[in-house]
């Protein structure tokens, strides 16, 4: 039986079954895929941060210009150029600027890249935990604690999304739904393994806090 997110000394631990693992990870996996940066991190400081802003590295210690008195930029992921976007991009990399367009979208060029680096290295890190777990516990320090909840975070926008859950009304009107759906609906499977993730979340966060967590059955 799963047993939330609780600290212990300087760790935040959790107990997690084979099958509710392979779940959380599953999702996380998906999540990473769909957010998977057109450029992966090298371990190069400088390389990253520069394509990170959608710039060519060698453009930018060369001098080379792309546009009149700009570095060369490296192409763009071809599905953020075309009308196919997932919508759920847009829950994971919200708008910056809902006011203008050519702002958000200068906006997008400069930092999408970056924050689906970020995104992507906070879902490893918590695949990786997942699978590092011993006799089902599922064990973070200060540093890995905090990305696993970003996953988290991450991983129930895309579920929430996938459900057409996109405003309070829209949860409201799923759980009450719930009550006229049979068990093996797909949507109230996915309906409870997001509540499973709120839960499993919402114990990380107290533990961090240092507050109490949640019993399951919240």
């Amino acid at each position: 039986m799963a047993r939330a997110f609780l600290r212990e000394g300087d760790l935040v631990v959790a107990v997690l079954d084979d099958f509710e693992r392979a779940m959380v990870s599953g999702l996380m996996r998906q999540t990473r895929t769909l957010l998977s940066p057109a450029t992966e991190p090298t371990g190069d400081e400088f390389a990253d941060l520069v394509a990170s802003m959608g710039l060519s590295s060698s453009a930018v210690e060369h001098g080379e210009p792309g546009e009149p008195g700009e570095p060369a930029r490296q192409p763009s992921r071809g599905h953020d150029q075309t009308t196919d976007r997932d919508p759920a991009l847009d829950r994971l990399l919200p708008i910056a600027h809902r006011g203008d367009d050519e702002i958000a979208a200068e906006f997008r060029r400069l930092t999408e890249e970056g924050l689906r680096q970020r995104k992507s290295g906070n879902l490893d890190v918590a695949v990786q935990r997942l699978s590092a777990a011993h006799e089902d516990r599922v064990v973070l320090d200060d540093t890995e604690a905090p990305a696993f909840l970003m996953a988290l975070t991450d991983v129930r926008l895309l579920l929430g999304e996938r459900m057409g859950m996109r405003t309070e009304e829209d949860a409201q009107e799923l759980h009450e739904a719930m009550a006229t759906i049979a068990e093996d609906d797909p949507l109230a499977q996915a309906m409870a393994w997001y509540d499973f993730l709120t839960w499993l979340q919402e114990s990380l966060t107290q533990a961090l806090t240092g507050r109490r967590p949640p019993s399951k059955a919240d």
